[in-house]
């Protein structure tokens, strides 16, 4: 990269700055790179690595310059610099890298913003200070590094799927996690992040009315369900079931798969969130985990696992904990959840969903 800027600015006085400088930067780095690769490393290993890389789609074409669909990938892994923690890693690539503004990294870690702008502070001045490099990793980095880089891209699939729903974020984020797959295939969470990504994008269609308004998953009608995406996602969760290394995306695909069948089996997605919450532990997993075991058991029977959650400035805690007490004819208490979910939410497709809950629940 700092190649790539000296050029830049040797050139660009000289002949004008390029109709893209972000892509031209991207690329004359790259090509820097493989220089040193090809100088440093075999042509057989590394020709079959861009032959993989070249089979796959790119929509992204430019007038000026002809790119390889991993540029923005290789970023995101030298973003996550392991000298740096996973949630500064994240956050930072997340502001760097994928768009997203400090309130939205916030809302993703559950976190206030002031506190997440100081995290960013932090990171960067460790960056400075240690004199950390801005560079693509040698392969034999890359899988310490790989959590990281798939929080980074789940966030982004995350910030996509909204609502409100940004559709290009989902497939900028699927596209990624396909590369990471041939790339990385024997990565199991790798594909499991696929699976889990291709299996939440086939409903998208259904998630929202005609009219903007939220549809909750039992109420969605399957056949705009996309059965392309569900198959692909299954056979992606198959693929890394297969490598034998359970993993917290490959447990949350295969809750997403089992949401896909006909019928919802919920003691056997108590089960798997059993297992997640041992995997994974977290007070949103233990959340859904309360909220599979109310369908399974009985809304009391859920209540009872949410009480105590320190969750108070999450939404959808307020919100799952207002469906239950809904469900028990606990209308009061339900209107006061409905109430602290929709002074916590921003999306409009939510607020309109929460007041019509509670325009229900405060009847007379």
């Amino acid at each position: 990269m700092q190649d790539a800027f000296a050029t830049a600015l040797e050139r660009w006085p000289r002949d004008g700055e390029p109709d893209n400088p972000g892509a031209w930067i991207l690329t004359a780095a790259r090509n820097r790179a493989l220089d040193r690769i090809r100088r440093d490393r075999t042509l057989r290993q590394k020709t079959e690595l861009l032959r993989r890389l070249a089979e796959l789609p790119s929509d992204e074409e430019d007038d000026a310059v002809s790119s390889i669909p991993d540029e923005r990938l290789s970023l995101i892994f030298t973003c996550c610099h392991p000298a740096l923690s996973t949630d500064a890693q994240v956050a930072l690539t997340l502001r760097t890298l994928g768009g997203l503004t400090t309130p939205e990294i916030a809302a993703a870690f559950l976190v206030p913003e002031p506190t997440m702008a100081q995290r960013l502070v932090r990171a960067k001045r460790k960056i400075r200070d240690a004199g950390i490099p801005f560079r693509v990793p040698p392969d034999e980095a890359l899988p310490a590094r790989l959590q990281a880089v798939l929080a980074v891209v789940y966030l982004v699939f995350n910030e996509g799927y909204g609502p409100p729903v940004r559709h290009d974020l989902c497939v900028e984020a699927i596209r990624l996690a396909r590369i990471l797959t041939r790339l990385m295939p024997d990565e199991p969470e790798a594909h499991g992040l696929e699976a889990l990504m291709l299996l939440q994008d086939s409903r998208r269609d259904a998630r929202l009315a005609d009219d903007g308004s939220l549809v909750l998953l039992a109420d969605q009608d399957r056949r705009l369900w996309d059965l392309d995406e569900i198959a692909a996602g299954r056979t992606a969760l198959t693929r890394a079931l297969q490598l034998r290394r359970i993993g917290s995306y490959q447990l949350q695909a295969a809750i997403a798969a089992a949401h896909a069948e006909d019928e919802t089996d919920w003691p056997a997605l108590t089960r798997l969130y059993d297992e997640l919450s041992r995997v994974s532990p977290s007070p949103v997993v233990e959340l859904n985990r309360a909220v599979a075991v109310a369908m399974a058991e009985g809304p009391d029977a859920g209540l009872a696992l949410m009480d105590g959650l320190s969750l108070d400035d999450y939404h959808l805690y307020h919100a799952a904990r207002a469906d239950l007490l809904r469900r028990l004819d606990r209308h009061d208490e339900a209107g006061d959840a409905y109430r602290r979910a929709l002074a916590l939410t921003t999306s409009e497709p939510e607020r309109e969903f929460l007041a019509r809950r509670l325009d229900e629940v405060s009847r007379p």
